[in-house]
This record gives structure tokens, sequence and C-alpha cells, in this order.
């Protein structure tokens, strides 16, 4: 068996974020875009009267009324709690943060919300692209309804609507179960799967919300409703790609889970002036490969080492039917890799790798705010995303390499690439319409995404948008015209139809059954049909 380095890993986190893949893993980054948001009052059921003057007093008796805890800005706790994972939002200031732990502490939430007229924002992981995970009046923190019941002999597990990714790993893989879900560890499993969910087990067994069973959810009339297939059909639907904040708060899912104690992860790199080529057989090979295959292509620009080409994936099965795989590319591609890492792992620890976390523990895996012994940090992310449908000719395979070229001939840039995730499999042959998610022809979905640090100059950080906004528009022509809902994207014009294409008109109709006056909105929420 060949020996895994630990200078071949890489911090997916800090790249793309696949969510997912990643970013996610890439899948899905642990980043996010800035954009400042849930500032907006909601929108109340037409009442001839004004709203009562919310004091002191009342919110007072809000935090009598929860079982958990609420914390208001003169609260030594407060700098803590209103932060999400990327700094980018931190000027924003909710009146307060109710870290709710039960059913009934949303319903309080939300008639507290709704008698002041207040604006409010519903929180799990805190990992919103755009920051849509906080606002200025009141939080609805999901992070302490986060309990984990696994039925192993049953094949399901039900998971709090608060719970991290981490956890949710963690509780799975200690029954020798599992479920395809995203990377980064402090993600939310709420969001993550309202999104559609992707990651690095998604060929094999579909996406997180194709494995959902079950889910409890909070309206906006206080009503609480556990849809399914036969109950509430429509509102099931929506939850299945049609992004998370629309339609309520859920307080649990029930899952599909898998039996499953041990994967092959791999990593093969290519120089540099070959990453054209060796991408080039990858979208030949990847989309196509079997189910039991999940890969991405990373171009990343590294000041140190210089740029990267990068083949990154994980594959349902022993080292030696990976290594059989792999030489199909590898012999697509004609060049023997410069780095070449394959090796089998149990899944947990798999997963742990995934999220940038090799080494570290599953306490070490958390936010410190998470955990005493929590080491992610909070990072700086921006990122846009597409989805491609058809294979790239070589001009827009060479823009990817340009892109790259330029963040690389930049000093200034730390951080950031292009990661580029396998479809098909499972994922694909799920009908457009079956779930919200409607991006079920993609061949592979792109993430962009630049970094930089808190306290960079003005002008350092207008570069890397200008990086990012450059490599998306040299991309657009090549793309289909979609994006990932869990990569929300604020600067995306035509956003409607980029997250749900076709699906878009029924979500709408969803929305006006569920919540037809709006409770539940954003900048980028789904609106109620007409």
């Amino acid at each position: 068996m060949s020996k895994f380095s630990p200078l071949h890993s890489i911090d997916r986190r800090s790249f793309i974020a696949l969510g997912a893949g990643g970013l996610s893993a890439l899948l899905v980054a642990c980043g996010g875009t800035d954009a400042p948001v849930s500032t907006s009052t909601p929108t109340p059921s037409p009442s001839p009267t004004q709203p009562p003057k919310l004091t002191n007093s009342e919110w007072k008796r809000l935090g009598q009324n929860l079982k958990g805890e609420l914390v208001r800005p003169d609260s030594s706790k407060y700098e803590t709690a209103r932060q999400l994972f990327n700094p980018r939002f931190d000027g924003i200031k909710p009146a307060g943060i109710a870290y709710c732990t039960s059913v009934d502490d949303v319903k309080t939430c939300l008639s507290f919300a709704k008698r002041f007229n207040l604006p409010f924002t519903p929180r799990s992981g805190g990992h919103s692209y755009a920051g849509y995970s906080t606002g200025t009046g009141l939080i609805i923190d999901m992070t302490r309804v986060n309990k984990i019941d696994v039925n192993a002999g049953g094949g399901t597990a039900t998971i709090g609507g608060g719970a991290r990714l981490i956890d949710v790993y963690s509780a799975l893989t200690d029954q020798g179960v599992i479920m395809p879900a995203g990377s980064c560890p402090t993600v939310g499993v709420a969001g993550l799967t309202m999104g559609g969910g992707i990651g690095v087990l998604g060929r094999k067994y579909g996406l997180t919300c194709d494995n959902l069973l079950s889910a409890q959810v909070v309206l906006a009339d206080g009503r609480v409703v556990t849809c399914d297939e036969n109950s509430e059909p429509d509102l099931f639907w929506g939850l299945r790609g049609g992004g998370g904040g629309n339609f309520g708060v859920v307080t649990s899912f029930t899952f599909k889970v898998q039996p499953l104690t041990s994967v092959t992860l791999f990593t093969l790199g290519w120089a540099w002036e070959h990453a054209a080529d060796a991408f080039d057989a990858w979208q030949n090979w990847a989309p196509q490969a079997p189910d039991e295959v999940w890969s991405n292509f990373l171009f990343l620009a590294d000041k140190n080492s210089g740029p990267l080409a990068r083949v990154n994936g994980v594959y349902v099965g022993d080292e030696a039917g990976a290594n059989a795989q792999l030489q199909q590319l590898i012999n697509q591609i004609g060049i023997a890799p410069t780095s070449n890492s394959v090796f089998q792992s149990g899944v947990l620890d798999a997963m742990l790798y995934e999220a940038g976390c090799y080494g570290k523990s599953v306490e070490q895996c958390r936010l410190p705010s998470m955990d005493p012994q929590g080491q992610i940090q909070r990072e700086i992310d921006i990122a846009k995303s597409h989805y491609f449908s058809n294979k790239l000719p070589r001009a827009g395979i060479d823009a990817l390499v340009n892109a790259i070229n330029q963040r690389q001939n930049n000093g200034s840039f730390v951080g950031g690439g292009i990661g580029i995730d396998a479809y098909g499999g499972v994922i694909n042959r799920v009908a457009k319409d079956a779930t919200a998610f409607a991006h079920r022809d993609a061949l592979f979905a792109a993430q962009y995404t630049a970094t930089y640090e808190p306290g960079d100059a003005d002008d350092l950080v207008a570069a890397n948008r200008s990086w990012l906004k450059d490599t998306w528009q040299a991309m657009n022509q090549h793309a289909n015209g979609t994006a990932y809902q869990n990569y929300i994207d604020p600067d995306l014009d035509n956003w409607q139809q980029a997250y749900y294409g076709d699906n878009l008109a029924r979500l709408k109709h969803v929305k006006a059954s569920y919540d037809p006056n709006n409770f539940f909105h954003f900048a980028q929420s789904i609106p109620p049909a007409k």
C-alpha cells in the first residue's frame, strides 16, 4: 500500500471549498461572499394597527420564555455569539441572538419577531456566502438543536437542525454508517441539505437532499409540520434543493444512511505546464467514471511552490480498485503525475482529511467557539460558481489556466484558485423535477475562490474582487447560466433562474402555500407566486 505523505494534503477550505464539492471541499467552501443582508423587516400579515414598541423589558421577557439562552449586546458573550464563519460580516450587529434548544423556542422567537415586526434570521452553521446568516434584528440560532440519533439497523439517522457536519460524521461513523454530505466541518446540516448538498460520496449515494426521508418544520404561522413524500409533499419537495430560509425553520431531519467503514483517498499532481492537457483528460474521464469514483480538478495559485494542477478524490472501495480507475486517467493524459498518493482510510479519517483536519481529532476539527479544543479558524473567502453541461473547449481550459497565472503573478494575493467537481453517477440519474435541485445534467461544477486576510488594504480587496469577477466572466460564455444555490452569490443578476431553472415556478407556488405573506425572506429568497 502506498504511503500517504502529509506533504500532499490540501486544506481545501482555503481555496474552494466545495460544500462540498465541498469547498466543500471544497465542495463547499467554508467562506463566503460579502453583502449586507437580513436587515429588512419581516413581511407581516396585514394589520390595521402598528406593532407595539419593542422595549428592553420585552427583550427580557423573551429571554425568560426561552428554554435556551438569549444573548444581547450588553453580554460578555455577544462578540462571539454574533460571529459568522466569515469575518467580512463582523460589522453586522444583531439586536439579539437566541440560542434555541427546542421547537418551542423556535416558535417563541418567530412569534416575537412577528409581534414586533422585527427583522429575524435563522442561523445554523453561519456559513452563508453572502452573509445571509446574520442581520440587525433577532438571530434564531439553531446550533443547540443538534441531537443525532442513529438507527444503523434501520438505515436512518434523525439529526437536529443545528448539527454541524463534523459531529454528524462522527456520530454516523461510530455506528458504521454514513450519508453523503459536504466537506467543511463546521457547516450546518440544515443549509447544506436544503440547498442540495454536494459531497465526496455524492456520485455513489446522491446529494444530501436525495437522502432526506422527512423533516420537521416550524412554519410562519407557528404550525409545526412533519413533511415527507406522503405528508406535505410539496413542502418536502421544496426543502430538497430549494435553499435554506425560504419556507420555515427546520428543527430536525431524518436521513437514509448507508453501511460504510472505509474508502480510498487519492491525490495526483501534474507539472503546471501540463495543466491544460491534464484537465482535458479529466473532463473526459471523471463524469463518466463508475459511481464509486468522486474527484475534482484543482487549479491553484501557490506563492511557495508555484501554480498547481491536481486531482483529488475519493473511491468507495479498496486501493486496488482506485488504482485501476486512476490508471485510466493517467493513460488518457499520457503523462505520469509528478505526485501520486493513494491510500485506504476509515471513513471518519477520510472526512477529517477532506475537512482539512488531517491529523486532528473531531474535537480539534471545530471552531474554538464550539469546543475549547477547536482549531478551525474563521477565514475570508469570496466565491462564484458555474455549472457546465458540456465539456470545455480548449479556449475554456486556457481561460482557467490563464486565471491562475494571473493570480500567481500578483505577489500580493494569498490562496485562492479554482475547484471543479465531477457530477454524474447517482446525482444525474434523478429527474430534474423530482426534487427542487435542478442541476441534474451537469458534467461538473466550478467554484472560483479568492482569499485574503482581515485588515488587508482596500486596493488589495478590490484586486481580489476584480480577479474573481474577471475569471467568472471569462468562463461564463462556456457555462449554461446556472449556479449552485449553496454557493449563493449576491452579485448574480439572474439568480432565480441560475439556481432553480425550470423548478422556479413550482417553488414560488410552494412558497405561496406555506408562507404567502413572505415572512421568511432575504435578498435572494424565493418570492411567493402571485
